[in-house]
């Protein structure tokens, strides 16, 4: 009886029914990817020729010990602290700049949108506009805002606070609308339709569901903002970035590794910052 069912046959091997679907969706993919890692010269094969290992590697060498010069980390500390106060200050305009657009855009709010009515096509129009503002807004890099707005203010992290301000304001304002949107808008929608304002409507019915996930997106962009700050001092905005564009043309790799340590600790300084919110907001 054992030997009998031990040396039935196995049943077919259950199989995936979207096995060629999935084969064909990776073909096609490595077919489009292909010509464009051509066309971006893309040839990571080089990073590993002798040449290139040993001049990386005499690179790499100068960045150790990390430099602990107490002039430099005076330097250090400043630069560090004109980065956080522009990323901070762009930030904060930025908020300014994205929460009118964004209270504009979100259509859950529109009073119009509960009935028909004349100010119905007035409401869509007036969205419309605002994407394409935020759209605008958002296009152009803040490297190319400040590139133009150093021009006018001259060197310094005036122009890096108002290059934040502009592009950040139109992704902040974008992603808020959205974030509002993607949730329970039911209770704004009944207070709306009950006879309230879109103000209370979107502090009392959007809000406390969006919370949590818009103060971690808020804290996601101030780190943005400060990668960002330190890029623009390669270009007279002042901050990390100045200091470390001066010490990579003095080939001073101790310097520059102190700059990169502290790019980090901004980093978990962020992360920190996002957990904290969270849990507050909870």
């Amino acid at each position: 009886m054992n030997h009998a069912l031990s040396s039935s046959p196995a049943g077919p091997v259950p199989r995936d029914p979207l096995a060629r679907r999935r084969l064909t969706a990776l073909v096609l993919a490595l077919a489009v990817l292909w010509p464009v890692l051509q066309l971006a010269q893309f040839k990571p094969w080089a990073l590993f020729d002798a040449g290139s290992l040993r001049v990386m590697g005499s690179f790499l060498a100068g960045f150790v010990p990390p430099s602990v010069d107490p002039a430099f980390l005076g330097l250090l500390a400043r630069a560090t602290v004109e980065t956080l106060a522009m990323a901070t200050a762009g930030i904060a305009l930025a908020f300014v700049i994205a929460l009118p657009l964004a209270f504009a855009m979100t259509h859950s709010l529109s009073v119009s949108r509960i009935g028909p009515g004349p100010g119905r096509w007035h409401g869509e129009l007036m969205r419309t506009g605002v994407r394409g503002l935020l759209t605008l807004l958002r296009a152009i890099p803040e490297l190319v805002w400040a590139l133009m707005l150093v021009r006018a203010f001259g060197l310094g992290p005036a122009a890096g606070v108002l290059a934040l301000a502009v592009t950040y304001g139109g992704m902040l304002g974008k992603v808020y609308a959205e974030i509002l949107e993607a949730g329970d808008t039911r209770p704004a929608r009944a207070l709306l339709e009950a006879g309230s304002g879109r103000v209370a409507a979107l502090c009392y019915g959007l809000l406390p569901g969006a919370a949590q996930e818009l103060a971690s997106y808020t804290v996601y962009r101030w780190e943005c903002a400060v990668r960002a700050s330190v890029v623009m001092g390669f270009v007279g905005a002042g901050g990390l970035g100045q200091l470390m564009d001066q010490s990579m043309k003095m080939l001073n790799g101790g310097e520059a590794s102190s700059i990169l340590i502290v790019f980090l600790l901004l980093v978990l300084l962020a992360d920190g910052m996002s957990a904290v919110l969270r849990k507050v907001l909870a």
